[in-house]
């Protein structure tokens, strides 16, 4: 076991943060100068456990806490300061702490009995009943491409949606393998690609055809690709973005005609066909098997037919659980302009099988007239929140009815999520790849007392509850990274009398991924091609948090960002100019560099890689 000291803002304390792993204890994050004087620091230990699983699916267990101590000279072992720690004049110094860091142990340890916050004998290990009211539990997946808490972030870059076709035949494979060479060559990580439900298993119930995503994947590892895999379980066709249509499969598809409540419906019985209901996840409605075993016996054979490229060339695989593949109810649909940004939108709770769990939870409580369909006072798909009874600054969402509803109504989501990750994370087990699930970026009105747009999407977060916690528990319980939109997006991009906040629902969210030990990944919500999308980005991915109520804040890295996405219009000249030194940017984890260097770098990859882009560009263009 390891664990780790940050000597966090003592001006005492010059040069570049290193660390020095120390056995049945931690590394001290200290300087590589040896500046050591007396006087009181604010001090961080981080208890760190490694000891469950190995391999790039190697669990590790985190704790951490502040306190204030004194350090001296004196508080440090003599050879320490003598011999160990190097001099930040030294041309080695990097070595020496690499070295370091790479170790098991090192034979001056620390003892962390001169903190106070352990006694003779006592092991600590994460968890540990030691003021347990201020330790915070981490759960960390360490993969193989994580770069620590001070590395730089891998880029993944989306493939078009439509990069198989219905015939189950990779589309303008010309255009895929000129486009995969360029962003090879401009350092990207990977890729991700929809791996759409409808097509795979379009020929009837556990008939699996996955002919074209071995093609296309083995065109990703042998240009040297990572992959992200996502589970796509919604239509293509009806969210933003969407340039193609891939239906549900044809056989489910025939369930739905016979048997209209299978999807989400709104108040007016407007049908949603992009998912099915979450309200009959547990029932044989699909030729006798349950949504939930579909998916899973869908995830079964995807993993038996990959089991060889798993945690290799496969590292990720992304669990679609709703619309868009983000875990949410379909509360804002543009399909036949049924909805417009910054509407509102609308509760998805009336189908039959959801009016029956509605129903029986009322009752629970002996409330039954509760239990007949959310609120009638919710106003429509694009009424703003003072329009609406429902929504007002002091409306029903503070009463005790409004109250139950969005908890009932935001609990049937989690559970939903929690059926479908426990399936996944039994399924993917030891096989070496990272499950990821994504929640949506839903920043209009955020900025409002009730946040309507997210409670009607399922996140029942207000400006008096956070709803993002529940969330992010129930993904650290499976080990899952939680996948966030809109990093690219700056508040004051947005219109104002949306009460947008993008960046201060990145923050909440980071808080309560971090809070609940889960790893955040994030991706930009829509196509971007510009510097200041860019430069945002690469600012967000520092992730920055505040768990301790201070006016410290600390930043960590995201694990990945994956960008939207590989189009002709990324590789137009001026774009690919943009993009290059934004990956290298990302990858190198650096938040600028010096323009003359940057400018010469980038200028020099850009034209070494112009034949690449330009093939991928013009094969893109004319299929």
């Amino acid at each position: 076991m390891a664990a780790a000291f940050s000597l966090i803002g003592p001006s005492t304390f010059l040069g570049s943060s290193r660390s020095v792993v120390v056995p049945d204890s931690s590394a001290v994050e200290i300087p590589s100068s040896s500046n050591v004087v007396d006087g009181p620091v604010r001090v961080r230990c981080v208890i760190q456990s490694s000891s469950l699983g190995s391999g790039p699916g190697q669990s590790t267990q985190r704790a951490s806490k502040d306190f204030d101590t004194c350090l001296t000279a004196s508080s440090f072992p003599s050879s320490s300061l003598s011999t160990s720690l190097p001099s930040s004049s030294s041309p080695s110094a990097d070595e020496w702490w690499r070295s370091q860091g790479s170790r098991g142990s090192h034979p001056d340890a620390l003892d962390m009995r001169m903190f106070g916050i352990a006694t003779e004998g006592q092991s600590m290990v994460a968890g540990l009943e030691v003021g347990a009211t201020s330790w915070l539990e981490h759960h960390l997946e360490e993969t193989s491409t994580s770069r620590g808490t001070s590395g730089g972030v891998p880029v993944f870059v989306m493939l078009p949606l439509d990069s198989v076709n219905m015939n189950n035949t990779v589309n303008r494979k010309r255009a895929m393998n000129a486009g995969l060479l360029a962003l090879k060559s401009a350092g990207v990580e990977g890729i991700m690609m929809d791996v759409w439900w409808g097509i795979v298993e379009k020929d009837g119930p556990m008939k699996y055809n996955w002919a074209a995503y071995i093609e296309l994947i083995n065109m990703a590892r042998k240009h040297g690709l990572k992959v992200q895999c996502v589970m796509s379980f919604h239509q293509c066709g009806g969210n933003v973005g969407d340039s193609c249509n891939i239906p549900l499969p044809p056989w489910v598809v025939e369930e739905i005609k016979s048997n209209n409540d299978l999807v989400y419906t709104d108040k007016y019985g407007n049908r949603n066909y992009e998912y099915l209901s979450l309200g009959c996840d547990s029932l044989p409605v699909l030729k006798g098997r349950t949504p939930v075993q579909v998916y899973s016996d869908f995830m079964r054979s995807f993993r038996d037919t990959f089991k060889d490229l798993l945690g290799d060339t496969v590292i990720e695989i992304q669990v679609g659980m709703g619309p868009a593949g983000e875990l949410r109810y379909p509360g804002y649909p543009e399909q036949n302009g049924r909805w417009r940004f910054p509407g509102i939108g609308e509760f998805q709770c009336y189908d039959k099988y959801m009016i029956a769990s509605l129903k029986s939870a009322a009752e629970a409580i002996g409330k039954p007239a509760w239990g007949h369909g959310g609120p009638s006072d919710a106003g429509d798909y694009n009424r703003w929140p003072d329009e609406t009874a429902f929504f007002s600054r002091d409306g029903g969402w503070k009463t005790a009815y409004g109250e139950f509803f969005l908890d009932w109504y935001s609990k049937m989501l989690i559970n939903h999520g929690e059926k479908i990750l426990s399936a996944a994370a039994g399924i993917f087990r030891g096989t070496g790849a990272v499950l990821s699930g994504k929640v949506a970026g839903i920043h209009w009105h955020y900025g409002t007392r009730s946040h309507a747009a997210e409670l009607t999407a399922g996140y029942y977060n207000t400006r008096y509850r956070d709803g993002y916690a529940p969330i992010a528990r129930m993904f650290g319980r499976h080990g899952v990274t939680l996948n966030f939109t809109c990093i690219e997006m700056k508040d004051e991009e947005q219109p104002p009398q949306a009460a947008c906040s993008p960046e201060s629902l990145l923050r909440q969210v980071t808080v309560a991924s971090r809070t609940a030990g889960v790893r955040l990944a994030g991706e930009n919500a829509l196509p971007r091609f510009d510097q200041t999308a860019y430069n945002q980005v690469v600012k967000k991915s520092r992730l920055q948090f505040n768990l301790h109520g201070d006016s410290h804040e600390e930043q960590e890295p995201m694990c990945a960002f994956t960008y939207l996405r590989m189009s002709e219009s990324l590789f137009q000249a001026e774009n690919w100019r943009l993009f290059v030194p934004f990956v290298r940017h990302m990858q190198e984890g650096r938040t600028f560099q010096p323009w003359e260097q940057g400018h010469q770098d980038s200028e020099s990859h850009v034209h070494a890689t112009r034949p690449l882009v330009q093939e991928a560009a013009q094969a893109l263009m004319y299929h």
